[in-house]
């Protein structure tokens, strides 16, 4: 029965861990300038229902709690509100990612420390803290290597990236890493469940539609055979879609706990489960989490727009109006969908915005025609906005507005 069950090994009794890895919460993101905060409380209030539901003995946090390196005191109060009732529950470990501040996360560590939550802000050497021992509620000993995100100048040498090429820094990045990731798993033993705990970018994942390019492609990228093969499971974070990369051990990312960008649309929010013994790779169940928003894209006419109109729920839309633009559309969108986030225009195929038209000299043609134009050229020709141009230009040329 889950994190109860017994198995027998010839005349020894081993207790398998129960863990629960969830990564990229992202506490603080916006969507369009809109908060996200209740939803982000709702959908980390039903992982810590999860954990104590499965009972989990350890939780992993693998990077980018917040979604900016100076988050606001809202988003402080959701995430140590979370990890200290999740510490409630069992040992959570967490490393920083991309987006958060390592500076800040260290100067909170202690306090979070002296509640059950160990926090790995900056790299260490396995001796100063970057591999911990944690004895579960169980009676097994996990060993987790910390590793938190690293970014360019802080792996590389500063002389190196003033020598080395682009595609040469890449490489000097990867090995490092790896570098890295064997001296911290160096401390694993037969006799402890070995755990790696990291915000990366490993080869072969698949990105979510969120990530902050920069920091996942090309010079971030690490071989999966990074990861070394004596470690019983690799909790990773920073991609945003569940997955599991082909590697030597299990490693998976369980992706963001809610949709973050119209992007990750197609992705299913949620964390992992894993169960994991000395002596035996992890077995790791997907669990879905649905406290989040969706996010939808309506791309349509007009007409067909209207027709969805009150069949979409709370789900953040992006709408895509099929079509010209004109005064108050926008508005018109929002009155059939209060919840859009973002409204566009997608010009007809063949429609009046064609970049290649040649356009009449410029040259002794009054403003208001040359305005006409300018809408035209993009799609969103509308006699009323011409009309109130018109006007405009009538009382800044009135003889009484020069005085």
């Amino acid at each position: 029965m889950g994190s109860l069950n017994l198995w027998v090994l010839g005349p020894f009794r081993l207790h398998r861990m129960r863990i629960l890895h969830t990564a990229d919460w992202h506490v603080g993101r916006s969507i369009r300038g809109r908060s996200r905060a209740g939803e982000h409380e709702a959908v980390l209030a039903e992982l810590v229902g999860l954990a104590e539901q499965e009972r989990a003995e350890l939780i992993l946090m693998a990077g980018d709690v917040f979604d900016s390196a100076t988050p606001s005191p809202e988003a402080e109060r959701i995430v140590y509100r979370t990890l200290l009732d999740l510490a409630g529950i069992a040992p959570v470990v967490m490393v920083a990612g991309n987006h958060d501040s390592p500076q800040r996360l260290a100067a909170v560590a202690p306090l979070l420390a002296a509640s059950r939550v160990h926090v790995g802000a900056v790299l260490a050497r396995p001796e100063d803290g970057g591999v911990i021992d944690i004895t579960t509620a169980g009676g097994e000993t996990a060993r987790l290597a910390m590793l938190p995100f690293l970014s360019q100048r802080q792996i590389v040498r500063a002389d190196d990236l003033m020598r080395l090429d682009a595609d040469q820094h890449a490489g000097r990045y990867a090995a490092r890493v790896q570098a890295v990731l064997q001296a911290l798993s160096g401390r694993f033993s037969a006799d402890t469940v070995n755990l790696i705990v990291t915000h990366l970018m490993v080869a072969g994942g698949t990105m979510g539609g969120g990530e902050r390019a920069a920091h996942t492609i090309f010079d971030y990228c690490v071989p999966a055979n990074a990861l070394p093969a004596n470690a019983h499971y690799a909790a990773l974070g920073h991609l945003h879609r569940a997955q599991r990369v082909p590697a030597p051990c299990p490693a998976w990312y369980p992706g963001s706990p809610l949709q973050l960008d119209f992007g990750e649309s197609q992705n299913q929010p949620g964390v992992l489960l894993v169960d994991a013994e000395p002596g035996r790779p992890a077995q790791v169940r997907e669990h879905p989490l649905t406290s989040g928003r969706l996010l939808r894209t309506l791309r349509g006419t007009l007409g067909d727009l209207e027709a969805l109109a009150g069949t979409t729920g709370s789900d953040h839309l992006r709408v895509v109006v099929v079509g010209d633009a004109r005064a108050g559309l926008s508005e018109q969108v929002r009155d059939w969908f209060p919840e859009a986030a973002d409204v566009t225009v997608e010009p007809l195929e063949g429609g009046s915005t064609d970049p290649a038209t040649e356009t009449p000299a410029r040259l002794g043609r009054s403003p208001a025609e040359l305005f006409a134009e300018y809408l035209a050229e993009r799609g969103a020709a509308d006699g009323r906005v011409a009309a109130l141009f018109r006007d405009l230009l009538d009382e800044v040329n009135a003889p009484d507005a020069a005085s």
